[in-house]
């Protein structure tokens, strides 16, 4: 069959798909990558195969993100949803939805791409609902895949419960809908299915066709550092950022400088390697002994190695240290559900939730002695890749896409 991924441009949310885009052109079935024109090496490097949509000016601010990390300072807390204390939803909605009016600009090249194209199935980002149309106007089954929490799901869900006239919704699927004489359907917003890449204990509990499968860990491609290939003298700790997020916001938010979080922990008997940019690494007035800087390497080549992990609670990082049972401190810088994510640890006893206005070198320096010798911590994490082991792999889940793609348009 013929498979189309219709992603949003963020290398963030190319690669939680990429194992499954893998698996499905592993199985011999044709895979294609619907994504920004920038965003071509990116999916090119996956080895999966891309077919630009859109012009190089489409999204432009989205795209810079990739190509200009020093801009994720600028994002803001506007999408974070906390559903245990949501407070203004409605407000969240409205943020929700001027994101999601962002991609109709490739609307028409999709549509026109998978009328040429004819793939069976489309598995489109929960940002990307030109994708669900595109399948609809060609009679292919369509899944929506979730990168992360469910927040668009749980928002519908509310703003059905509860009708306002000012439902920022009609606004935002007239312009993509009308133009194809099309009315709304809920599929066009939450898919006909669900790829749901969350662990079971983060899955939300909505009334969607969900279909788990096992977020593997890829984390991009790069040359494998020689520091990688021998096992560490003491215990690797590594501190990260992540690719996307508000996690370069981490100094800014927690008040504490860089210089002062590596002095904290000099007289601890480990290794931090810190994922640096070289901005970063430029302001330090020296690099300690136990400090090793780095420049982007790909966290399932790292971690591995690594006793503990400190991060902004990012999707992608809780599952890389997921898969590898690596223990967790996550000070989470609220951008989507990084609160969540950092609660299931600490519920799950794989790691330490540590709030930004608790942070200090010092609570820094007693949790990470916490985590590397109270073997709880240990056994949490891994209990926590236990519960992960419990999704279907994405190989597992190609025999249900199969059978999705040839019922019939629709049904």
């Amino acid at each position: 069959m013929r498979v189309l991924f219709a992603v949003f441009p963020s290398a963030a949310h190319l690669h939680p798909v990429v194992p499954l885009a893998r698996a499905l052109q592993s199985a011999g079935h044709e895979v294609r990558v619907a994504m920004h024109p920038d965003m071509a090496g990116t999916v090119t490097a996956t080895g999966l195969t891309v077919l630009p949509v859109g012009t190089p000016d489409d999204l432009r601010p989205v795209v810079d993100l990739s190509r200009h990390p020093e801009r994720l300072d600028r994002l803001t807390a506007n999408l974070a949803l906390d559903t245990e204390a949501p407070g203004d939803w409605r407000e969240k909605w409205r943020q929700v939805c001027n994101v999601l009016s962002l991609y109709p600009a490739v609307l028409d090249d999709l549509v026109a791409l998978a009328r040429g194209w004819r793939p069976d199935l489309v598995v489109w980002d929960t940002f990307c609902l030109p994708g669900a149309i595109a399948a609809h106007l060609t009679g292919a089954t369509h899944v929506r895949y979730l990168w992360g929490q469910d927040n668009i799901g749980w928002l519908r869900q509310r703003s059905r419960a509860a009708p306002d006239a000012d439902d920022p919704l009609p606004a935002l699927m007239e312009p993509l809908l009308a133009p194809y004489g099309l009315d709304f359907r809920e599929e066009f917003l939450l898919g006909q299915f669900t790829l749901d890449l969350m662990p079971p204990g983060m899955a939300l509990p909505l009334d969607v066709r969900r279909i788990p499968v096992r977020r593997v860990p890829y984390n991009g491609v790069g040359p494998r550092p020689a520091w990688l290939r021998e096992r560490p003298d003491r215990p690797r700790v590594c501190f990260t950022l992540g690719l996307g997020g508000r996690g370069r916001q981490f100094f800014r938010e927690t008040g504490v400088a860089l210089p002062d979080l590596l002095d904290a922990v000099a007289d601890l008997d480990v290794e931090l390697v810190a994922t640096l940019d070289d901005g970063q690494v430029a302001e330090l007035p020296a690099i300690p002994p136990h400090v090793r800087t780095s420049g982007y390497v790909p966290l399932d080549q790292v971690l591995p190695t690594c006793a503990a992990v400190v991060h902004h609670g990012g999707g992608g990082t809780f599952a890389t240290a997921v898969a590898h049972e690596v223990p967790q401190l996550v000070v989470p810088l609220p951008f989507w559900a990084e609160l969540a994510t950092a609660r299931h640890v600490r519920r799950r006893g794989a790691g330490i939730l540590r709030s930004t206005a608790e942070f200090t070198p010092c609570t820094f320096r007693e949790d990470l002695r916490r985590l590397l010798h109270e073997e709880t911590f240990r056994r949490g994490a891994a209990a926590l890749h236990e519960e992960s082991l419990t999704s279907p792999a994405p190989g597992d889940v190609v025999p249900v896409l199969e059978r999705l793609a040839t019922r019939p348009a629709h049904a």
